[in-house]
């Protein structure tokens, strides 16, 4: 049989290009979008008083992501490829330069995703330039390595690889979000929960957030970014094949996300007599970090399942950390967390590809790397410079001690 060679124009593959970048491009934005999430939800779940210095941690540690990822963390992830493009004298870049700056902003949107995550487990009571500090080192380093091991396709510490071993995780919900809360973890165990947290027989004792509506917004902000976080790691569209393959991503997050939340207002209102909207927005966001190590091959039916477990899951793990006296405020431990374990765990029910043992190799690795190193830097930073503020400035209100500003002026009582 005679072969038949196409001859397909140049444009044709410029004009594929194009649109790959574009579509990569967009979704990186809809990413960054994301902090706004953070923001939001995490200033409706503080107290007033500590509003402006959890927004000012956000904003910051973007910034400190975008930087230092640029500088270090992007060529430790990928084995030395370091960041510096610029444009030819005429204006025109070729694509040896426009592919590693799609991928960087893609990339980097991630690392300050993960650092995000750190923010409000920590609030209320965590020193503002610690923080910081913590986050330089998150971003530019801790992160950097794990992802060096997984999407950098580099062997852990020279000695297996997790890609060989047949680990999947598609869009994050170890590489990223697990991350994120072992970093956490490891910062509220040196931290120590709020004042007033628990009481003298050490039951847990609510503390309602200021600005539920913000925390609301801020949810279906991250629902709405999760499109992005998600559908861009097919890392292309402009074929027909990664077209459905983007259209069936887009569709499992989605459903991964009602299927959290509408299984968290169960186990709520079975739990607790009533609907809890905080749990329910926290069901909303494990349904989406659930889905997220694997939303391309489900069908719709299992996608919001798989979601679901992960609305069940989370609100269990609240109330299990609370009872080991793990103050973490927004629940960001069991979300991205907890329930990314989950994520991680569940790609084999739906990919012949993935092994449990796979997952679990490479979800211990990611934990205990971030875990320990983590741990580590903030030891040292507690040492260096503390990482809490006083009980006399935790009843004032981080707002006016770290920021000189408050965030309600006109309802906070004099």
């Amino acid at each position: 049989m005679e072969t038949v060679v196409l001859d397909v124009p140049a444009e044709f593959f410029e004009l594929q290009y194009a649109l790959d970048t574009f579509y990569f491009l967009v979704c990186g934005a809809l990413v960054m979008w994301m902090a706004a999430g953070f923001s939001m939800l995490e200033a409706g779940l503080v107290r007033a008083k500590n509003t402006t210095e959890i927004l000012t941690k956000n904003i910051v540690l973007y910034a400190i992501a975008c930087t230092m990822y640029m500088i270090v963390g992007y060529s430790i992830m990928y084995d030395g490829n370091i960041f510096l493009t610029g444009i030819t004298g005429d204006g025109v870049a070729d694509e040896k330069t426009y592919a590693p700056s799609a991928d960087f902003f893609f990339q980097v949107v991630f690392v300050a995703t993960a650092m995000s995550i750190v923010s409000g487990a920590v609030a209320e009571r965590m020193k503002l330039w610690a923080f910081a500090l913590f986050a330089i080192v998150m971003t530019g380093f801790i992160y950097p390595m794990s992802g060096s091991w997984t999407w950098g396709a580099q062997p852990v510490f020279g000695m297996y690889s997790l890609g060989d071993l047949g680990f999947i995780d598609f869009a994050g919900s170890g590489i990223v979000h697990m991350a994120g809360a072992a970093a956490a973890l490891a910062g509220v165990i040196l931290l120590g929960a709020r004042n007033g947290k628990y009481g003298p027989n050490g039951e847990a004792r609510a503390i309602p957030g200021a600005n539920l509506p913000l925390a609301t917004l801020g949810t279906f902000v991250l629902w709405l970014g999760w499109f992005g976080f998600n559908g861009g790691s097919v890392l292309a569209t402009a074929s027909v094949g990664d077209a459905n393959s983007v259209a069936v991503v887009f569709m499992n997050t989605n459903a991964a996300a009602a299927g959290g939340v509408i299984a968290a207002l169960i186990v709520a209102k079975l739990m607790f007599g009533k609907a809890d909207l905080t749990m329910v927005l926290n069901g909303c966001l494990a349904g989406l970090v659930a889905i997220t190590a694997g939303p391309d091959t489900p069908t719709p039916l299992m996608a919001t399942l798989i979601g679901a477990v992960g609305g069940v899951i989370v609100v269990f793990s609240i109330l299990s950390l609370d009872k080991l006296k793990i103050d973490d405020p927004v629940g960001a431990i069991s979300v991205h967390g907890v329930v990314g374990l989950w994520g991680l765990l569940a790609v084999p029910i739906t990919n012949p590809e993935a092994t449990i043992t796979a997952q679990a190799i490479g979800a211990v690795t990611i934990f205990v790397w971030v875990f320990v190193a983590s741990m580590i830097v903030w030891g040292l930073i507690k040492v260096i410079m503390g990482i809490r503020v006083t009980e006399e400035e935790e009843y004032q209100g981080v707002d006016i001690v770290e920021c000189g500003m408050e965030a309600y002026p006109e309802f906070t009582n004099k």
